[in-house]
């Protein structure tokens, strides 16, 4: 589409024109706007009416001047009236002066301005100029020093000029005033049709707006255009799809021969047929060429010109829009002035057509409305969990209501192929009753929904087989749809409705499938709820065994010692299983098996801590020698000892499952019952409960094997401490003492006079006290000789006192403990203290010793700046490994700013 243009005086383009847009013209502003009709695709216009054409055609010839004739004839003028004047003059030489002469040569000159312009005029003046010249004024007096007849000459010729240019500036403007003044009228003349125009579009457009009826609007039109263009016959045309013509609205005279509602087949040239054809207006100035009974009946109209528009509704060619005239040519302009009429035209078809549209949507939505408040209906029911009979009653209840019909059955399709009727909903019900058995045939329509599992309809039963088909023939039905009724992919059955009154719509089967769809869900429902009961016991069990499971991992995850886990197990699994008794057994390296743990009566038969060598059929042996699950469900054929206490005990069934500990068979768990054979899947239960065990036996191995080996260790880095020390003390320190005595002894026995000598060796002798004093430090560090002598309290006593800061020292226990527990003690003390001297920048430290039951707990506290990490140094770090490969624990306090306290547990004996 072309862009819009600002236009201003005389129609001329501007500028492209944006929406909102203003545009200039000499200066000034033109404000822009767009078409009245709104079409978005219009030329802009301007806001006021543009110069009338008339005055837009005259103008620049006013402007141009005179023509070329004007001039010529002028000219003939001034050749033909001046020679005569002068043979008249030339006889009344003598009556007039030669003033009067002038004076009647002017007047030829003014007539010659008047007919030919300026330029003639001023030739017609100098060429009487020189007639005077020449035959009235006497040669003989005529000199160039006569200067009067010169000034008299060159005043005639300017003065004629003067007169000849006012004179013709009279006469142009005289000419002027009348083109203006015949413009004015033709202008007005233009403004009073475009005003009627504009008037009669006006009321049109009032129609279209109300909302009047097509036919209405489409009378009105044609009556408006006939009128403003002068037609004596307009009429409208609608395109129909064959490519005939149909006649849709028409005013003129002789309306017998086109009546409203007759149908033409146009063929070119006729102004419609070109215009229908090519989509564009068109025009006829010829009617004697129009061919087929449309061009007959024009030229019995005596229709001389005829003009065609188009109309197009939403983008498609809806028909057009024609007017004709019986004296002249239509004007040049009127396909033009058409446009405005046929766009409403088009405007007023689509309404007509939304409006029919409007109503078929409001149908539609108030019978979907219906529709889906009886699906909700259905689905409140479903919700609610009512029995699927009183679902199946209401949804053939509401779905009769919605797709008005006379009768609804809903059937289920059985194993045999025949269908029970489990809902019935209309008048003869007697004739197919709930509960009633029936094998329908094809074409019956429920027969085939059944066999093919699409929707189907049957709209002719006369020729239906069957029982059935007799059923409904009797209840008076002509017309049935059937859908099937699919529940969790399966067909269950299917609902048919029946009307004696015709068929049903084409979109019965469709809105049928809403209702299927609650059925199916009313019956998936239905036996959800049933398998739910079934697994709601079964989920149960699972939460049960889950909790037992939670329990015992809960004991293995504390690391209690395995006894307890395996009463815990035996305990949990005979309460879980619903077994009468559960027994844990051991498997020995001479392949006997030892009971360790026993739930459940008749302890005695199987007691605690015996030894059995139980033999197949019975469940345990058949572990023990496959190393799978297995179970017996009869003990009367088993002969051993162990056999000999189940039977006792009274067990008719059992089932046992292996414990493996890190890929070893290790024992086996096993349950039994007294009155019924265990389910089939305890096997699988059980397999939780032995890994937990084996598990828990692993970690207890795990730990005591750990802890053992920590023991160990430490035992040994003490041992090798005990030996540096004695070894330092016995040996190094002795040898340092034995050489300092030497040295003082060398010092004595110099002569007096050798001083230097002697200070030289009191000053050796001095540094090796020193270095034996730091020995005694570091021998102390290893390992204090005082602990092993006077035990924990003298030592930490010794350590308080040589500890650089203030130490509170508070020892509430006497009691010996072992010495690696002690040796543990002293260093954990030593290294906090030597922590809290380095780093804490404490004030004090304060040291607790006390014994609680059978633990031995140490607390160093100080007030340093806190902030250590327990992970961050080696000193820490050793001090845990050291306490747990003890058996004891150890937690370490250090918020920042308010100190550090550590607080150890240590056995008095380890384990």
């Amino acid at each position: 589409m072309a862009d819009d243009f600002c236009v201003g005086a005389g129609g001329q383009p501007l500028a492209p024109a944006r929406a909102g847009c203003g545009g200039q013209k000499d200066g000034k502003p033109v404000r822009c706007c767009r078409h009245p009709l709104g079409e978005t695709d219009d030329l802009n216009v301007l806001t006021v009416p543009p110069e009338p054409g008339a005055t837009r055609r005259r103008l620049p010839a006013l402007r141009a001047g005179l023509s070329p004739r004007r001039r010529l004839a002028g000219a003939l003028t001034a050749l033909t009236v001046l020679p005569l004047l002068t043979l008249g003059l030339a006889q009344l030489r003598g009556i007039l002066n030669m003033p009067s002469q002038m004076l009647l040569y002017l007047l030829a000159v003014v007539v010659v301005a008047l007919l030919g312009g300026l330029v003639p005029a001023l030739a017609a003046a100098v060429a009487a100029a020189a007639l005077l010249a020449y035959y009235f004024i006497p040669p003989d007096n005529f000199a160039v020093a006569n200067l009067n007849e010169v000034v008299t000459l060159v005043a005639f010729v300017l003065v004629a000029g003067a007169v000849s240019s006012v004179v013709g500036m009279a006469a142009h403007r005289a000419r002027e005033a009348e083109t203006l003044a015949t413009a004015n009228a033709e202008s007005r003349e233009e403004l009073r049709v475009l005003a009627e125009e504009q008037a009669a579009l006006r009321r049109v457009a009032t129609l279209v707006a109300r909302g009047v009826p097509a036919a209405e609007v489409f009378a009105a039109v044609t009556h408006e255009v006939g009128s403003v263009l002068g037609a004596v016959d307009a009429l409208i045309v609608r395109l129909d799809p064959d490519g005939a013509a149909t006649l849709a609205a028409r005013t003129g005279a002789y309306a017998d021969a086109m009546p409203v509602g007759s149908r033409w087949n146009l063929d070119p040239p006729l102004a419609l047929a070109v215009a229908l054809s090519t989509g564009h207006p068109a025009r006829l100035d010829d009617t004697s060429q129009a061919s087929g009974a449309y061009g007959d009946a024009v030229r019995r109209l005596g229709m001389r010109s005829a003009v065609a528009t188009p109309i197009i509704v939403e983008g498609h060619l809806w028909g057009a829009i024609g007017v004709g005239t019986r004296h002249e040519r239509l004007p040049a302009d009127t396909e033009q002035r058409m446009a405005g009429s046929t766009e409403l035209v088009g405007t007023a078809i689509a309404n007509a057509e939304g409006r029919a549209q409007l109503e078929e949507s409001r149908d539609e939505l108030r019978r979907l409305a219906q529709e889906q408040a009886a699906l909700r209906r259905v689905a409140t029911l479903v919700a609610r969990g009512l029995p699927p009979a009183e679902v199946f009653a209401a949804v053939a209840d509401e779905a009769s209501s919605v797709l008005g019909a006379d009768g609804t059955v809903i059937v289920r399709r059985d194993p045999d192929g025949a269908t029970t009727l489990v809902a019935s909903v209309g008048a003869h019900r007697a004739e197919l009753p709930v509960g009633s058995r029936w094998k329908p045939e094809p074409p019956v329509a429920v027969a085939v929904a059944l066999r093919t599992g699409r929707p189907a309809r049957c709209d002719d039963y006369s020729q239906a087989p069957g029982d059935y088909a007799d059923a409904v023939r009797r209840m008076g039905f002509r017309s049935s749809v059937a859908a099937p009724i699919v529940v969790e992919g399966r067909l269950w059955g299917g609902i048919a409705i029946g009307t004696r009154h015709g068929c049903f719509p084409a979109d019965t089967e469709q809105r049928m499938a809403g209702f299927t769809e609650l059925i199916g869900t009313a019956i998936a429902n239905a036996e959800g709820r049933a398998q739910l009961e079934e697994n709601r016991d079964e989920l149960r069990q699972l939460a049960q065994e889950q909790a037992a499971l939670r329990r015992v991992a809960t004991l293995v995850a504390r690391g209690v010692p395995p006894a307890e886990v395996l009463a815990a197990v035996a305990q949990e699994v005979s309460s879980v299983l619903g077994a009468d008794g559960a027994n844990i057994v051991r498997l020995d390296p001479d392949g006997a098996v030892t009971v360790l743990t026993r739930v459940g009566d008749h302890q005695g038969e199987l007691p605690v801590r015996s030894r059995w060598r139980p033999e197949p059929p019975v469940a345990v042996a058949v572990v023990l020698r496959t190393g799978r699950s297995a179970r017996c469900d009869d003990y009367s054929q088993a002969s051993c000892a162990f056999a000999d206490a189940v039977r006792q005990i009274g067990l008719r069934s059992a089932v046992a499952a292996p414990i493996v500990v890190e890929g070893h068979l290790w024992g086996a768990i096993a349950i039994g019952g007294v009155l019924e054979r265990l389910p089939a899947d305890t096997e699988q239960r059980m397999a939780g409960f032995t890994e937990l065990v084996g598990t828990a036996i692993a970690n207890a191995d795990s730990r005591d094997q750990l802890t053992a080996s920590r023991a160990r260790i430490v035992a040994a880095a003490d041992d090798a401490r005990r030996r540096i020390e004695r070894d330092l003390h016995d040996g190094t320190q002795q040898r340092l003492v034995s050489l300092g005595l030497e040295l003082r002894l060398a010092q004595s026995t110099e002569p007096a006079d050798r001083t230097a000598l002697q200070t030289q060796i009191g000053r050796v002798a001095d540094e090796l006290n020193v270095v034996i004093e730091e020995l005694r430090e570091i021998t102390r560090g290893i390992h204090p000789a005082i602990l092993s002598e006077g035990g924990l309290g003298p030592a930490l006593r010794t350590l308080a006192r040589r500890a650089a800061i203030p130490v509170e020292l508070d020892i509430r226990t006497d009691t010996r403990a072992a010495p690696p527990i002690e040796v543990a003690a002293y260093y954990v003390v030593s290294e906090a203290l030597t922590n809290t001297t380095k780093h804490a920048r404490a004030s004090y430290a304060h040291v607790i010793v006390e014994q609680r039951d059978a633990m031995l707990c140490l607390s160093i506290r100080d007030d340093g700046i806190g902030g250590a990490d327990p992970a961050g140094g080696s000193g820490l770090i050793g001090l845990r490994d050291r306490v747990h490969a003890l058996g004891g624990a150890i937690e370490v306090s250090s918020p920042t700013g308010e100190g550090t306290a550590i607080v150890v547990e240590l056995p008095l004996q380890p384990g």
